[in-house]
C-alpha cells in the first residue's frame, strides 16, 4: 500500500520486460504497480461519453496506475493487454465466466500464460526490427504497435469508413503504421505507395507471422473440447471489467 493514495496495490509484470521502452520512460523497469478498483471505477466503467467514444476501458486503465508519470499512449499493445487482465482480477478476482455456443465456460485469468518478447529478440534495447521479404527479398524496417498507435489507426478508420462504408482497408492500413521504412527508405508517402501497390500477399503474410511471433503479449485465449486446435479468443466486453452490469 502506498502512502499516497492509501490504496493497496499490485505490481504487474509487462510481457515486453520493458526492454522495447526507451531507457528514459518508467515503463523500461518492465513493471507497473496498480491499484485496487474501487466504488468509484464503477462510475467510470458506465460514463456513456467514454462509451460512446470507445475509451472506457482506457480511461478505467490509466486511472489505476499509481505513477502518473508514465506516458500511457508509449505503452505497447500487448503490455497493455496484461494492464487489462491485471484490473480484471484486482477488481473482481480471476475467475472469468462467459458463454460459448450454449455453454458456460470458466477461465483461470491469472493462469493466462504470458508470451514473452521472441527469444531471437531478448538482446533488443528498442522498438524497431527488420524483416526481409522471402518473396521479393524487400527490406523493411517496422515497430511494434503502441496504444497510441492503434488510436491513429482508428482515427484514420473512421475518416475512411465515411468515405468508403464498406471497404475500408484495415488490414493495409495497420501496416503503414507499423512499417517504418522500406529498403532504407523512411519518408511516409512512400511507404504508404509500398503497402499499397507493391507489397506482395506472399510477403504481408510472411510479415504478418513474423510480427505475430515476435510480439510480447498475454495468450487470450481458452481451448474448449469442441473448438479449434489454436483456441478461441476470450470474449471482452464491459461484462469483463464488471459482471454485475445489466
Amino acid at each position: 500500500m502506498t502512502e499516497e493514495n492509501k490504496f493497496p496495490t499490485e505490481v504487474v509484470e509487462l510481457p515486453s520486460q520493458g526492454k522495447l521502452y526507451p531507457k528514459t520512460s518508467p515503463l523500461a523497469s518492465g513493471k507497473i504497480e496498480m491499484r485496487y478498483m474501487t466504488a468509484a471505477d464503477e462510475d467510470t466503467l458506465t460514463n456513456q461519453s467514454y462509451i460512446e467514444k470507445g475509451i472506457v476501458v482506457d480511461k478505467l486503465l490509466q486511472s489505476l496506475i499509481v505513477d502518473k508519470s508514465i506516458d500511457y499512449g508509449e505503452l505497447l499493445v500487448g503490455d497493455k493487454n496484461a494492464l487489462l487482465i491485471a484490473a480484471r482480477i484486482l477488481g473482481y478476482g480471476s475467475k472469468y465466466e462467459f458463454e460459448y455456443r450454449g455453454h458456460k465456460e470458466v477461465v483461470e485469468l491469472a493462469e493466462l500464460p504470458q508470451k514473452p518478447l521472441h527469444p531471437d529478440f531478448v538482446k533488443a534495447t528498442s522498438n524497431n526490427f527488420t524483416f526481409v521479404c522471402p518473396a521479393s527479398g524487400t527490406v523493411l524496417e517496422f515497430k511494434l504497435l503502441t496504444h497510441a498507435d492503434e488510436q491513429a489507426i482508428e482515427q484514420e478508420l473512421k475518416g475512411l469508413r465515411k468515405i468508403r462504408k464498406d471497404n475500408v482497408p484495415e488490414l493495409s492500413t495497420r501496416l503503414k503504421y507499423m512499417i517504418t521504412s522500406v529498403d532504407g527508405v523512411t519518408d511516409r508517402k512512400a511507404v504508404r505507395d509500398f503497402v499499397d501497390q507493391r507489397f506482395l500477399a506472399r510477403d504481408s503474410r510472411a510479415f504478418r507471422r513474423y510480427v505475430a511471433d515476435l510480439q510480447p503479449d498475454i495468450d487470450m485465449k481458452f481451448y474448449p473440447e469442441d473448438g479449434p486446435e489454436e483456441g478461441v479468443d476470450i470474449p471482452i466486453g464491459v461484462t469483463f471489467l464488471w459482471p454485475d452490469i445489466e
